[in-house]
């Protein structure tokens, strides 16, 4: 049996996807529990987050920003090898980096945001590293399942 491509018994695609599945669920919840925070709630309706204009623009991008993990579930479990090698790295190199970067935007998280961070953080660096490592392509017969 050729286990390349497997991690602990798991398919790479598989493992990769549901990584992506992790980041997005605690980068949405992290959101919704901002909403809940009286002071970046009253932001959001003055149209100003932490020195952030809130534009319709602004929006549009972080729409696209979020596009890129959420596509990844889908992308991890269809591309093949190398594609999908390459998206994972890419998409995870720029998801880790945005996520670093949002951590010193502002007068400074709080302490739920840099919780979910952490997280969001070593999930996305965790797909870099996976898929870094991912040296060969699953089998033909591993593609048919």
């Amino acid at each position: 049996m050729n286990t390349a491509g497997k991690t602990g018994g798991m398919d790479r695609k598989v493992l990769l996807s549901t990584l992506w599945v992790f980041a997005v669920l605690n980068y949405l919840y992290c959101d919704v529990v901002g909403l809940m925070d009286s002071g970046i709630l009253k932001g959001y309706v003055a149209g100003n987050v932490g020195g952030m204009q809130i534009t319709r623009g602004f929006l549009l991008g972080a729409t696209a920003l979020m596009e890129i993990p959420t596509a990844m579930i889908v992308l991890s479990r269809v591309l093949r090898f190398p594609a999908n090698r390459w998206a994972n790295i890419i998409a995870g190199i720029i998801m880790t980096l945005v996520q670093i970067a949002t951590l010193f935007v502002g007068s400074g998280p709080a302490g739920y945001y840099i919780f979910s961070s952490t997280f969001e953080i070593a999930a996305t660096a965790l797909i870099v590293v996976l898929a870094l490592r991912w040296r060969t392509p699953e089998t033909r017969a591993a593609r048919n399942d």
